[in-house]
């Protein structure tokens, strides 16, 4: 190797960068890659979004592998439509994921999913009006049959028909209730099956902005008409059950798929608790999110919440800062393509898939 000089002719200084620590790259072979967690750790010596993929399952690794940390799932978009139900039944299943906060559509798809009726791919043969008077709702590339969304509403009414005017209803004992209802009458899997049999609440803070929101408002009239007494929906008995279960925690992390109301909600929680002791109601510590892996597209740039970065959540609070100990990865890729490469390669790593 050259004698590295003090300084060259035009003022530059050239380090060695093994001496600095650099981590080096290398080329992505796979001839050595047999399963996806090679792949993905090989994805990690590389660049661009393959670098992020491996970056966010060695952190996803840690925050998995972390017994005094409780992981909160954020998701949000069409993800079961899309066909990634099965991949968040194994990421509760495996005990990795311990709460989730979702979109209120997407546990709806998922209803359809686990009582065995299919979603199917848009033929663009048909355009939209087409589509509307067949009985057929688009979501993007795939539909949604309208019949499916009946069957919903009749698990919903079964559900709300047998519950008690004196029970307030939220949004996670309303998803606790359906997953009794599947692990009772059907024999195959889906997300809130899972979550029923593992005891994972799921929080949806949108509840009114979904079927099963319009499910329940329709039930609201079939109350009235029959004159009997009305449920009452309390969203913050979501907010105080999610808040005294975060407060219980020791460490906390976060997968978030996706963005939106999910999302912050979710990340809120620190703020919460920073003014409940600020305020003086509660002796605390600061609850931050030691872990982070983030997977969505949007950019920082257009200033939403589902693009911003977890360093700009460290100023509100939300997240304890790298220097303190703070792991964070963000994946700015299709989640379809990089959420089903991190969880295989990080439950192949923990043992779950024997």
């Amino acid at each position: 190797m050259a004698k590295q000089q003090s300084k060259t002719v035009t003022g530059r200084v050239l380090h060695d960068p093994v001496k600095d620590k650099l981590r080096p790259m290398f080329p992505l072979d796979l001839s050595k890659c047999r399963t996806v967690d090679e792949l993905v750790r090989a994805m990690g010596d590389t660049a661009f979004t393959g670098r992020q993929i491996g970056d966010a399952a060695d952190v996803f690794e840690a925050m998995a592998r972390d017994k005094d940390c409780f992981v909160v799932m954020t998701l949000s978009g069409a993800l079961t439509v899309a066909k990634m139900g099965l991949v968040f039944c194994d990421l509760i299943e495996s005990g990795v994921v311990k709460a989730i906060v979702s979109t209120g559509a997407l546990m709806a798809h998922g209803l359809v999913e686990a009582t065995g009726y299919s979603h199917f791919r848009y033929n663009p043969e048909m355009d939209d009006k087409e589509l509307f008077h067949a009985g057929y709702n688009r979501v993007y590339d795939s539909l949604e049959p309208e019949v499916n969304l009946d069957h919903v509403e009749e698990v919903m009414d079964h559900i709300l028909n047998e519950w008690s005017a004196e029970d307030i209803a939220c949004s996670w004992k309303i998803h606790r209730r359906i997953g009794e209802y599947l692990h009772k009458n059907a024999p195959g899997r889906g997300i809130l099956k899972s979550a029923y049999e593992r005891d994972v609440p799921i929080f949806v803070p949108a509840f009114s902005d979904s079927e099963l929101g319009i499910d329940f408002a329709l039930h609201k009239i079939a109350r009235q008409k029959d004159k009997r007494p009305l449920l009452r929906f309390d969203p913050f008995e979501d907010f105080e059950r999610f808040a005294d279960t975060m407060l219980a925690t020791k460490r906390m992390g976060i997968l978030t798929v996706g963005g939106g109301v999910p999302r912050n909600w979710s990340q809120q929680f620190g703020v919460y608790a920073e003014l409940l002791a600020r305020r003086g109601y509660k002796q605390l510590p600061l609850k931050r999110y030691n872990y982070g892996v983030r997977i969505c597209p949007e950019p920082v740039h257009w200033g939403g919440l589902s693009g911003s970065t977890y360093t700009e959540a460290v100023s509100w609070g939300k997240f304890v800062p790298p220097e303190e100990g703070g792991r964070f990865a963000e994946v700015f890729d299709d989640a379809t393509v990089a959420l089903p490469l991190i969880v295989r390669a990080v439950l192949q790593r923990i043992g779950y898939f024997k």
